[in-house]
């Protein structure tokens, strides 16, 4: 009878984990409004934005990038190679929006088994601005982009980023990915960012160009595989936090498959296990999977219905997050909880996969993540 107290104790625990990082996501969390041009004086800032290939919303990212209010700014696109197809997006792009000054840069930078890091190196280095956004090429930047993440920096600030939110998904897979996304990573985010915990997510993100050229410039972000875990361990060290926008920016997903997200999120988890491993290692706690084992062990050791036990528990655990999308105006529909469901049978696996070397997929390329936080391409990089 003791043991089974145990197990429900710890299983009421990771549930109330599970809601207080949902409130402290929450606190640091904005639903989407507008935030007005700067009235006065603003400083001019660099784009660069690594590309590779066309994807369902290419045409209308790039018509956001070109759309944004704020005084001066230039845009610099990234490509590794002159043939790609989004080439042709980009020149189009820049003709049809000729008062924004926009550059495409074409070539690879091999400073790292980092194929996006590789690419933006170019555009790092021809930047003309203190302020330089790296942003990736499917985020869907709101009007207010620049202003949202300016807004964020103060002082003690060596970085501003913004996790995505998953929007517009076509399909149930897709909408596995938006679960994955919003209530789980990017309320952890909050979470960890409440806690003192802040790290960096290669999304957006916002620099002083100045600050990390004294510290090496974007070269140094090739000390990781991942240039946002370089960004956050360089900021650690250098004494400064990392912050993140409050509202975070959209991601539009349309149709995705199974083996795409099992792609997208194994690498993910076997980045994060070589880049922080004692951070990966209690991820097998996130999720409904490890309270509801739990809570159904300790229901038959007390003799209660296993049904109900395992309905309370769901309730419990995505109850919240539904509250929590709501109240952020994040995508959710029918298919949401279900979806969530999906998402927690996957973390188990996802998690075990983390701790495994061998090949993943990075756009395209095929890459070796080894036990350290090194890797090899096996194809030629590209893109983002």
């Amino acid at each position: 009878m003791v043991l089974t107290v145990i197990v429900a104790l710890l299983s009421t625990a990771l549930l109330l984990s599970n809601l207080a990082s949902i409130v402290l996501a929450s606190m640091g969390l904005k639903r989407r409004g507008t935030i007005a041009p700067p009235s006065g004086k603003a400083p001019p800032v660099s784009i660069v934005i690594p590309s590779r290939g066309v994807e369902p919303f290419t045409e209308e990212t790039l018509a956001r990038a070109f759309s944004l209010d704020w005084p001066r700014y230039e845009l610099i696109f990234c490509v590794a190679n002159a043939d790609d197809p989004v080439v042709k997006l980009i020149n189009r792009a820049v003709a049809r929006f000729p008062k924004v000054p926009a550059r495409l840069l074409v070539g690879d930078d091999r400073i790292s088994g980092n194929p996006k890091l590789n690419n933006c190196v170019k555009g790092w280095e021809a930047a003309r601005h203190h302020w330089v956004i790296l942003a990736d090429s499917n985020v869907l930047m709101p009007k207010d982009y620049v202003q949202d993440l300016m807004a964020a920096w103060g002082p003690g600030t060596g970085l501003v980023c913004s996790t995505p939110i998953g929007s517009r998904p076509d399909g149930f897979w897709a909408e596995v990915e938006c679960a994955f996304l919003n209530p789980l990573q990017a309320r952890w985010q909050y979470a960890g960012e409440a806690l003192g915990l802040g790290f960096a997510q290669g999304k957006s993100m916002l620099w002083n160009k100045p600050m990390l050229d004294a510290n090496g410039g974007i070269r140094a972000l090739a000390a990781e595989i991942a240039e946002d875990a370089a960004a956050t361990k360089l900021l650690n060290g250098l004494g400064l936090r990392v912050n993140l926008v409050a509202s975070p920016f959209e991601q539009p997903l349309g149709q995705r498959t199974f083996g795409e997200i099992w792609s997208r999120q194994a690498r993910w988890a076997r980045l994060r296990r070589v880049t922080f491993p004692l951070f990966f290692a209690p991820e097998i706690l996130t999720g409904v999977a490890a309270p509801l084992v739990l809570a159904l062990v300790a229901a038959a050791g007390f003799g209660i219905s296993l049904p109900v036990t395992a309905i309370g528990v769901l309730a419990l655990a995505y109850l919240p997050e539904c509250i929590l999308a709501a109240a952020k105006g994040w995508h959710l529909s029918l298919r949401t909880i279900p979806a969530m469901m999906a998402r927690d049978m996957m973390l188990p696996a996802i998690w075990a996969r983390g701790w495994l070397s061998g090949a993943v997929d990075w756009r395209g390329n095929t890459m070796t993540i080894h036990t350290k936080a090194v890797a090899d391409l096996e194809e030629t990089p590209s893109g983002a």
